[in-house]
């Protein structure tokens, strides 16, 4: 599950600095957001390998949200001007909208990991009542 979860860890961040590049506007911004809470997420099954999707979730996205309300102390702005890491990690200005995203984010991570879980595709259907795809 770890080094899974390493590989994912950086197809994440390959993906956020691929994005940062390629992209502009809410499509950059937004795509970020959920890719950073995919990241926490990632994190969290590294530290936690046998943590189950649900709590998984949850805690990359009190992780995300508790970083965006940081932001209104001012201080990851003044951090974010002087350094890039601190930039690409603390994020700088407090936006309601981010917390959206991030749930979007932690969500697509619940549903994928889930479904790598439960052992298979075909296996989460069946257990839904659903035909196997």
């Amino acid at each position: 599950m770890r080094w899974g979860a390493a590989a994912v860890g950086l197809l994440t961040v390959l993906a956020g600095l691929g994005l940062r590049a390629a992209a502009t506007g809410v499509v950059a911004k937004y795509g970020g957001d959920a890719l950073y809470t995919v990241l926490v997420y990632v994190l969290v099954v590294l530290v936690a390998p046998k943590v189950r999707p649900g709590r998984a979730a949850v805690m990359a996205l009190l992780v995300s949200w508790g970083v965006e309300f940081f932001q209104m102390t001012g201080l990851p702005a003044r951090w974010s001007a002087e350094s890039t890491a601190a930039r690409l990690v603390l994020g700088s200005t407090f936006n309601v909208p981010d917390l959206f995203w991030y749930a979007v984010g932690a969500w697509c991570c619940w549903v994928i990991h889930r479904g790598f879980v439960r052992g298979s595709w075909q296996d989460a259907d069946r257990d839904r009542g659903g035909e196997p795809t």
